[in-house]
């Protein structure tokens, strides 16, 4: 664990307070990864949540893989800075694989993906669908995603139009449109997942990247579903909760959400607190009834200090620095771009940009297509066409094998 912070996390979901019907919904806690084996100042710690559709097993296989698939995407034997230069093209790409790996199992079933990394105060989202990360930074409250739904995202509308996809609402009879914007063939509301191999090309599995800088006096990330979403605005969320320990304050907006709307939805919310190693105050004791799927987990000694004194430390505004935001839905945007002395040396090592399948020299094929094909990154011959298709350059009905 680094000296320089400490994390405090909570994580809760619908199940601890009422039956989820659909139990759809996963999360991921790793706070015991490290970039280099045995090296504990190497640690970063990673928190993400999945939220099903037309079946969990998507978001299964999302939990179970794509944090392999983002390591592995990163190259060995880089330094601290260089592994969190190369963090938001590795996520792209781990996304990318994920979302084929997974379709090739032939499933329908698809899922949002919400997936955080800390590393010291750097923290690096990466998201479709329409879970969200916010960070309350001493009461100024900062949206970390992208909501990727149709309905609400102009943007994202004119991407599948332009692809030659529809986007429109559900007909029934008589000529009326009912319900949300959705994308068709396939009717989903959102136009990024993983998975959703029924729906059509222009649902896309590349996520929305932001890596921001946290200041040294701390923060806290909600990350949480749409159940908690379609309930609460983020601010009131951030809100609810302030001034109590992460294990509350998940179990707080849990409850305000229920309360606000009731369980419409699976319901999961994550609560990560960023503090300075001697600003933590101890909360009350947990009921000694142990809550399904709850958990929790401090890494600090006892703070000296008075909570008035916190307080005061505390009252000070934080300053959140932006490091790199790209939404692009284009592979070779997302892909190439400027290019850092870590990319260079990716680039060099012949491996699909997306697959990591070895590629002889000369073999791959640049993502920049016409323009520069002999500048990487580099794509096999068949994740070239997946790119293809995910930017909606197949007619609309072609399937992609």
């Amino acid at each position: 664990m680094s000296r320089r912070r400490r994390i405090l996390l909570a994580a809760a979901d619908s199940t601890a307070y009422a039956q989820s019907k659909k139990g759809e919904d996963y999360y991921l806690v790793k706070t015991d990864c490290q970039r280099i084996a045995g090296n504990p100042s190497s640690a970063f710690h990673v928190f993400a949540i999945f939220d099903g559709h037309n079946g969990n097993a998507a978001a299964i296989f999302a939990r179970d893989n794509l944090l392999n698939h983002i390591i592995g995407a990163i190259p060995r034997g880089l330094g601290r800075e260089e592994w969190l230069s190369a963090l938001p093209r590795a996520l792209v790409a781990g996304f990318v694989k994920t979302d084929k790996e997974f379709q090739s199992k032939g499933q329908t079933s698809g899922t949002t993906a919400t997936f955080v990394i800390i590393d010291g105060w750097t923290i690096t989202v990466a998201s479709v669908g329409d879970s969200r990360c916010i960070l309350d930074a001493q009461g100024d409250v900062s949206l970390l995603t992208v909501d990727h739904r149709l309905e609400e995202n102009a943007e994202e509308r004119e991407r599948v139009t332009a692809s030659g996809g529809e986007v429109g609402r559900l007909s029934i009879v008589g000529g009326a449109e009912i319900g949300p914007l959705r994308c068709w063939p396939g009717g989903l509301c959102l136009s990024r997942s993983i998975g959703d191999m029924d729906v059509g090309e222009f649902i896309v599995p590349i996520p929305h990247v932001k890596q921001v800088k946290l200041a040294k006096t701390g923060g806290r990330l909600i990350i949480a579903s749409d159940g908690i979403w379609d309930a609460l605005p983020s601010e009131i969320a951030a809100k609810c909760c302030r001034g109590l320990t992460a294990e509350l304050a998940a179990r707080q907006v849990v409850k305000e959400a229920l309360r606000s709307r009731g369980l419409k939805d699976d319901t999961t919310c994550i609560v990560v607190d960023l503090i300075p190693p001697n600003d933590f105050i101890e909360g009350p004791p947990s009921p000694p009834k142990e809550l399904n799927k709850l958990k929790c987990l401090g890494f600090r000694k006892k703070s000296r200090d008075s909570p008035s004194n916190l307080a005061k430390k505390l009252s000070a505004v934080g300053v959140v620095e932006e490091l790199f935001e790209e939404g692009s839905a284009m592979l070779a945007e997302r892909l190439g771009g400027h290019q850092s002395a870590s990319s260079k040396l990716y680039s060099s090592l012949f491996k699909c940009a997306i697959c990591q399948l070895d590629l002889a020299p000369c073999e791959g094929i640049s993502v920049h297509a016409g323009s520069r094909p002999w500048e990487g990154p580099f794509l096999c011959a068949d994740c070239r066409n997946k790119k293809d298709a995910m930017e909606g350059k197949r007619p609309s009905g072609v399937k992609v094998p």
